[in-house]
C-alpha cells in the first residue's frame, strides 16, 4: 500500500510513475486526493471542537467550585460532544474509504526499471550455460514422463480435473528429492532460516502481500471459514512478523519455506496447458527477506544469485531478465525473472521471479521496526522463488533426456534419489 503522505505531497509523481505501468488509476488518485482533503478537513474541524470542551470543561469545573450554576455550559458542551461523536464517525469511515481504494494502487515502480508496455520490452542482463545439443530430437516432459511412468496426468485429470499432476515412482522421488535439495541449498550455503508455515491463509495475510483484494477471483477459497490455500509461501513467510515492531539489528531476517502453491489460473484453452508448465497446484522453495530500507536493493541482487545458484548446480541453462514497468507484479517495485531453456519446448521459462516490494506490503501487513535513530519505519520485504518446481522438473527432463528414453540426472542430485542419477524404464 502506498503511503498517503507520498500521494499527497507528490500527487503529479504518483501519476507518473503509475501511467509507466499502464495502469489507468487516474480516477483513483483523484479520488484519494479529494477524501484526504475531506479527512483533513473533519480532523481539523473535530480538534477545535475537542480543544474548545477541554476549555469550557476547565470553566465548568470552576464555576462548580465556586458553587455556581454551570447548567448552560453544560448544556453547551453536550451539543459539542455530539458534533464530536458525529465528525469521529465520519472520520472513521473516510477512513475506511482510503483503506480500500489504496488497496487497490499497486507499487511504484523504482527508479533503475524500464519503462516499457509488456514482456516484449524486458530488458534480458545475463545468460548462463549453454543450449543443451542432442543427436535426436529432444521430446517434451509429458512424453518422457509419461513412457518413464513417473507422470500420469490422465489419473490426476480424474482425480482432480485439469491442471493437476500425479507424480509415481521416481517421479515422486524426485519431486520430493528437489524440495529436500533446495531447502538444503538455501539453509546450509545461503543463511536463509528454514520455515514450515500453515497452506491456509487468512484474508489479512492475502492482503498483506497484495493477494487481495485485486486476485481473489485466482484464489482458491474455504468460503465456510474465509480461509485461502496459499497461492505462494510468500504469503504466510511474510506474514510471519505481521502486527510487530523488529528490532534493526535484527535485520535483515531470511527465510526460506516449502508449500504447494494453489492458483486458479491456468492461461487460456490450448495455451501451455499441456503438461506441467501451468497448473493449478505446484511445489515451490520460496526466499522471503525482511531487510533495512537502506540495504534491501543489495539484498535483492543476493537474492538472484541464490536463485541462480540452483540453476548453476543443476547444470541449466537460463537467462536473467529485468521486468520492464509494464509487466511487474502488483506489489513489486523491482523484480528480476530468471527463465530456464527447456528444450523439449525450444523454449525459456519462467522458474524464478524475485521481487523487492519495498515497504509496500509491509505497510499493508504493519510489519515495521526500531531503526538506530529510536524512530519506527517500516521494513523492506522481498520474495523470491528458490525455485518453483514444475517448470524445474520440466526442464531437468527435457535436459537430461538420453536417447534410449532413460533420464541421467546431475550427480548432485544422487544423493536424493537413493544413490542413482539414472531414471529408466
Amino acid at each position: 500500500m502506498l503511503d498517503i503522505k507520498l500521494i499527497r505531497d507528490n500527487t503529479d509523481a504518483v501519476r507518473k510513475r503509475l501511467a509507466d505501468r499502464g495502469r489507468g488509476d487516474e480516477a483513483a488518485i483523484d479520488r484519494i486526493a479529494a477524501l484526504d482533503q475531506r479527512r483533513r478537513a473533519l480532523i481539523t474541524d473535530a480538534d477545535k471542537l475537542k480543544a474548545l470542551r477541554n476549555s469550557v470543561s476547565k470553566e465548568i469545573g470552576a464555576l462548580k467550585a465556586q458553587g455556581q450554576d454551570a447548567g448552560v455550559k453544560m448544556a453547551a458542551m453536550k451539543k459539542v460532544g455530539d458534533d464530536i461523536t458525529a465528525l469521529d464517525k465520519q472520520i472513521a469511515e473516510v477512513d475506511e474509504q482510503l483503506r480500500a481504494i489504496l488497496l487497490t494502487i499497486p507499487n511504484l515502480s523504482h527508479s533503475t526499471v524500464p519503462t516499457g508496455k509488456d514482456a516484449a520490452d524486458n530488458p534480458e542482463i545475463r545468460r548462463w550455460g549453454q543450449k543443451p545439443e542432442f543427436a535426436f530430437k529432444p521430446k517434451p516432459h509429458w512424453e518422457i514422463g509419461e513412457a518413464l511412468d513417473i507422470l500420469d496426468f490422465p489419473r490426476a485429470t480424474k482425480i482432480s480435473g485439469s491442471g493437476f499432476i500425479l507424480y509415481k515412482g521416481a517421479g515422486a522421488r524426485l519431486e520430493r528429492g528437489l524440495i529436500n535439495f533446495l531447502l538444503d541449498l538455501h539453509t546450509t550455503q545461503h543463511g536463509y532460516v528454514e520455515v514450515f508455515p500453515p497452506f491456509l491463509v487468512n484474508r489479512n495475510a492475502m492482503i498483506g502481500t497484495g493477494q487481495l483484494p485485486k486476485f481473489e477471483e485466482d484464489m482458491y477459497r474455504l468460503r465456510d471459514d474465509d480461509l485461502y490455500l496459499a497461492p505462494t509461501a510468500e504469503v504466510p513467510v511474510s506474514n510471519i512478523y505481521r502486527e510487530e515492531i523488529l528490532r534493526h539489528d535484527q535485520l535483515p531476517i531470511y527465510h526460506c519455506a516449502y508449500t504447494p502453491c494453489f492458483r486458479r489460473e491456468a492461461g487460456a484453452a490450448g495455451k501451455e496447458t499441456r503438461g506441467m508448465i501451468r497448473v493449478h497446484q505446484f511445489d515451490k522453495v520460496e526466499m522471503v527477506k525482511f531487510s533495512h530500507p537502506d540495504t534491501s536493493y543489495d539484498e535483492l541482487e543476493k537474492m538472484v544469485a541464490n536463485a541462480e545458484k540452483v540453476l548453476q548446480l543443476l547444470g541449466l541453462h537460463y537467462r536473467v531478465i529485468l521486468l520492464c514497468t509494464g509487466d511487474m507484479g502488483f506489489a513489486s517495485a523491482k523484480t528480476y525473472d530468471i527463465e530456464v531453456w527447456a528444450p523439449g519446448q525450444n523454449a525459456y521459462l519462467e522458474v524464478s521471479s524475485c521481487s523487492n516490494c519495498e515497504d509496500f506490503q509491509s505497510r499493508r501487513a504493519n510489519v515495521r521496526f526500531k531503526d538506530k535513530d529510536g524512530k519506527t519505519k517500516f521494513v523492506h520485504l522481498l520474495n523470491g522463488s528458490g525455485t518453483a518446481l514444475a517448470r524445474l522438473y520440466v526442464a531437468l527432463l527435457e535436459t537430461y533426456q538420453q536417447s534410449d528414453g532413460s533420464l541421467l540426472l546431475p550427480e548432485i542430485l544422487a544423493p536424493y534419489l537413493g544413490g542413482t542419477r539414472k531414471i529408466g524404464k
